[in-house]
């Protein structure tokens, strides 16, 4: 476990990462290298490139999220990072994304209006 003074700064690093990689999928475009390997640089604070987010099963991502300490908020803004990298169908993370939204629902032990709508989403796509 990692005592307040880490965990606070692990916590504005993994926010900082994610605050950059929205940063980068926000705007929809067709993906080229350069762009591809800023959204590989951020992935990499979390042991990911878009390559092994690609191939990686759902229930690994998800516990790769939890060994990199994010937060259910964090998981759910990692999520909304994925949803927006499918909207231009180049990748296509909509599983991997519903699967963290319902892994969240159900084991944070808090219902959420907005993750359920989520989730219902993208089970309509």
């Amino acid at each position: 476990m990692l005592n307040k003074g880490l965990r606070d700064e692990e916590s504005i690093r993994i926010e900082n990462t994610l605050k950059t990689l929205h940063a980068l999928v926000f705007v929809p475009k067709f993906w080229n290298a350069e762009d591809t390997s800023l959204i590989d640089e951020q992935l990499k604070s979390f042991g990911l490139s878009l390559e092994r987010t690609i191939e990686i099963p759902e229930e690994e991502l998800i516990i790769l999220l939890q060994r990199c300490h994010l937060d259910w908020n964090q998981q759910e803004q990692f999520a909304d990072i994925l949803v927006s990298l499918s909207q231009e169908k180049q990748f296509d993370f909509l599983r991997k994304s519903l699967a963290i939204y319902q892994y969240i629902q159900q084991e944070s032990k808090v219902f959420s209006f907005g993750i359920n709508n989520k989730i219902a989403l993208l089970k309509f796509e």
